[in-house]
């Protein structure tokens, strides 16, 4: 089921995926998916589709290539997800969910471009080996359990309960304890301790662009190392002054960074989106 027409995409704008038991909903910018790959935002552990706007449709003009973000369940207006969710959670979206996400989209070659657990999930499913995948962009990505990280869920879940958090989400997710408590709770969970997925980088071939900020409260440059070791051919960036969410901090530079990346990759064409097919119909 989708609705609303797409003047960029000449496709359904906003809809819903159906995965059998799940209707994920999703959001799209840019052409309609042709010689280009297609780029998935995999959002942030508290985030959704809506979230990647109005980024998203820069980065659609920036590179020419279509976008798809999705809200996976739990979040946005997705289907329910059962609590509490298991600790292998981003590897089980990564190599169960993704996977029919991509079929059910009619994706045959894919970008990915993840924030933070979406991050997680694009380093992981890039290393599965899954033709369709390009390349792949993180920022903020988790790959190790690291105190900073665990201290900053402790924070959030404070300014959650304290109202302030819990209202800002609202806007983005029906179902707001469930997405918060979802995500929190797996996070603070013990047994948390052990995840640790460094192993599983070492499959990851396609090109990789790594993003971090300096100043990011949930994780620091422990993440973008262990993955940079990893894997070697990984450009990386840590980006001084920004926080955890730096393309919603210096959405410029992001973009620059993303769409240099793509176009240096062979990933994206070289000319801007015509007018006739921007959001807004202006010229360069």
């Amino acid at each position: 089921m989708a609705s609303g027409p797409c003047e960029v995409c000449e496709e359904p704008a906003a809809g819903f995926l159906d995965l059998g038991p799940q209707r994920l909903e999703y959001r799209r910018s840019g052409p309609r998916p042709g010689h280009s790959p297609t780029i998935v935002l995999l959002h942030e552990g508290l985030g959704s589709a809506d979230g990647w706007w109005p980024f998203a449709d820069a980065l659609a003009e920036a590179s020419g290539c279509p976008v798809l973000a999705y809200s996976r369940a739990g979040y946005g207006r997705s289907s329910p997800v059962a609590l509490p969710r298991p600790l292998d959670y981003l590897e089980r979206e990564a190599a169960e969910v993704l996977p029919r996400v991509l079929d059910a989209a009619g994706l045959r070659r894919t970008v990915l471009v993840g924030h933070s657990d979406g991050a997680t999930i694009a380093a992981l499913a890039a290393a599965s080996g899954d033709p369709r995948v390009s390349g792949a962009a993180l920022i903020a990505p988790h790959v190790v359990v690291e105190p900073a990280t665990i201290e900053g869920v402790r924070r959030a879940r404070a300014a959650f309960e304290a109202g302030g958090l819990r209202r800002r989400l609202a806007a983005q997710h029906a179902d707001v304890d469930g997405a918060f408590r979802g995500w929190s709770d797996a996070w603070l969970d013990p047994e948390r301790c052990r995840w640790d997925v460094r192993a599983a980088l070492r499959r990851l071939s396609v090109p990789l662009l790594l993003i971090q900020g300096e100043r990011d409260r949930y994780g620091t440059t422990v993440q973008i190392d262990a993955v940079a070791r990893a894997c070697p051919h990984a450009e990386v960036h840590l980006l001084p002054a920004l926080g955890h969410a730096p393309q919603d901090q210096d959405p410029a530079r992001v973009l620059a960074l993303v769409s240099g990346f793509l176009l240096g990759n062979g990933l994206a064409s070289s000319a801007p989106m015509p007018a006739s097919r921007r959001p807004d119909g202006a010229a360069a």
